[in-house]
């Protein structure tokens, strides 16, 4: 519970920190570090979704060993969760994409 609450505690005091960061100028100092959070955000993305994938096909493959008969339904619903799981991926891909053009 600790470890929760202090996670709120930084969350909460990186969400107040952001208007320090806010100039009237076009320069921004924080926009050098626009590329670096892009490859970061984009290799958390991948990463945490290539272990719900493995995650989901496990989870699959040991439901498949205890009731081979349940296949189709099986089938269905682990081609259908590996492509939301996929999806998230992409959309990050794209917001990413989207925040990085110049």
């Amino acid at each position: 519970m600790k470890k929760l609450q202090y996670l709120f505690m930084s969350l909460a005091a990186m969400l107040f920190a952001t208007p320090a960061f806010a100039q009237g100028t076009n320069y921004s100092p924080a926009s050098q570090w626009v590329p670096l959070a892009a490859g970061l955000g984009m290799a958390l993305a991948a990463g945490l979704c290539g272990l719900g994938q493995g995650r989901a096909t496990a989870s699959a493959t040991e439901a498949l060993a205890r009731n081979p008969g349940a296949r189709p339904g099986i089938f269905i619903f682990l081609i259908l969760g590996l492509a939301f799981i996929e999806s998230l991926a992409l959309f990050t891909f794209v917001i990413i994409f989207l925040k990085v053009q110049p």
